[in-house]
């Protein structure tokens, strides 16, 4: 996640008074407005938590009215605070850190705590609507479709909430994955907008997880509808004698089966971008990434017009980073940027090992590069899991104790025709971690040849700290 103030407003309080708001921005949208005395408590209470050598510095108190220039120095300062803090593996996955910032969404989008209907859409159209309250974070939200659905405790961890953006077409468009540190209800109706729409879909990308999910009916049908659009969408290729196999298999109700095909098809279990630009292999470049597979796929369309199709190993990158820029609406002026009259601008980069001994930074200039990011940070989750010889299917976490108690008529609602019912023999896990906000990896050049991106295509092969290619 990529946290940012760019901008401040003056604001009129209760009494008449004004004050200086900050307002903080999670992937270059509005998250919440806050004060500097919000933001000084935070510190304090982060402080008393967890100490003040772990706790970053935060900007002093100063006890006459701030100029201009004061303001923006401390917007910076600020700025800056909330970042460490967020990529600081403990305080940025801490309850105090994040509870702070759901209740900032609420107060700022002026959404009183109440019981309210949520659709979360399936990847075959269907809508789930679940009972909440405004105020129910992304976790509880999760399991309140998990519990509508019949989905075990144990299946609910290898599925995920993600914003996304149905265009005209019916193309889909990945906006982010929920974080635990926004309320679901409040970040969609905050939009305001009907093209965006909560979407349940697996969050694993290894495909030896779908035994698991196959194992139950219910998640039986999830990972079928699932794969169904994909295909349907063009997202996994198929010929036409895969089509004809698929069909087949589609009329006599062999969902497994259906599944056990399509996990042998180019694409399965990626997720396909909106087309950006790309510097690689030069600049200005269009490009179709997709992410799957421990990797990010490229289909580059050439200045010439050549198309070239490749794939960027996370196992071969070193680290990625994401910027964020305001960049002036295009109205023929050189104005300098507003809140109102900015687009920002997102961009994702990663150094990345082309052959032995030469590393090279490649950057994707995307609307879609937050959630790219997540998508590495993921992949890697999974082969440090894999690594260390554990799994995913481990001791579910425990709720909080401050946890949401459903209701009764919410708790005992019939499944939807498609999701048939559990299967009774649950084993419990744990979900995965996305916490890192960035990864350094190094290894060993599996293979120094220069012909990784000379040809039609470019690829690469490397050692993941130690871990060879066969082992992943």
């Amino acid at each position: 996640m990529h946290f940012s103030i760019p901008e401040t407003e003056v604001r009129s309080g209760e009494n008449g008074s004004t004050y200086v708001a900050y307002n903080i921005h999670v992937n270059g949208v509005l998250h919440c407005r806050v004060r500097y005395s919000q933001l000084l408590g935070l510190h304090e209470q982060i402080k008393k938590e967890y100490g003040s050598n772990l706790v970053p510095a935060f900007p002093p108190k100063k006890i006459f009215t701030l100029t201009p220039a004061e303001v923006e120095q401390r917007r910076e300062q600020l700025e800056k605070y909330m970042q460490a803090v967020r990529q600081d593996p403990l305080l940025g996955a801490s309850e105090l850190f994040n509870s702070f910032l759901r209740k900032a969404q609420q107060e700022t989008q002026q959404i009183p705590t109440e019981e309210v209907a949520l659709d979360i859409c399936l990847s075959n159209g269907q809508k789930v609507t679940v009972n909440i309250l405004t105020s129910d974070q992304t976790e509880d939200v999760l399991d309140a479709v998990a519990t509508k659905l019949d989905l075990p405790d144990d299946l609910v961890g290898y599925f995920s909430l993600f914003l996304v953006r149905e265009g005209v077409d019916g193309g889909l468009t990945f906006v982010r994955k929920l974080q635990e540190f926004e309320l679901p209800y409040v970040s969609i109706t905050s939009l305001r907008s009907s093209e965006f729409h909560i979407l349940l879909r697996k969050s694993y990308w290894d495909m030896s997880y779908d035994a698991d999910v196959m194992d139950n009916r219910v998640g039986l049908n999830l990972l079928y509808a699932q794969t169904v659009s994909d295909i349907e969408r063009g997202w996994i290729l198929v010929n036409k004698d895969q089509h004809r196999q698929l069909k087949s298999l589609q009329e006599k109700g062999s969902k497994k089966e259906f599944i056990h095909l399509g996990q042998t098809l180019k694409y399965y279990g990626y997720i396909k971008f909106d087309p950006c630009i790309t510097d690689f292999p030069e600049k200005g470049c269009q490009v179709i990434v997709s992410a799957g597979n421990n990797e990010l796929n490229f289909h580059v369309k050439l200045p010439n017009e050549q198309m070239k199709e490749g794939s960027f190993k996370v196992t071969r990158m070193r680290c990625w980073r994401v910027t964020s820029s305001q960049v002036p609406i295009a109205n023929g002026t050189t104005t300098p940027c507003s809140s109102s009259k900015c687009d920002v601008k997102l961009e994702l980069a990663f150094e990345y090992l082309m052959s032995k001994d030469r590393l090279q930074w490649v950057t994707i200039s995307s609307q879609q590069a937050i959630m790219m990011s997540i998508c590495l940070q993921s992949m890697v989750d999974e082969l440090m899991v894999k690594k260390s010889g554990g799994s995913i299917k481990k001791m579910l976490r425990k709720r909080h104790n401050g946890s949401i108690h459903r209701s009764e008529s919410q708790q005992n609602v019939k499944s939807p025709p498609l999701l048939d019912s559990p299967d009774p023999n649950r084993e419990q896990i744990v979900k995965l971690s996305t916490k890192l906000n960035s990864v350094s990896l190094r290894g060993i050049s599996a293979s120094n040849s220069a012909n990784d991106i000379s040809g039609n295509d470019f690829h690469g092969n490397y050692a993941f700290e130690g871990i060879g290619d066969d082992d992943l």
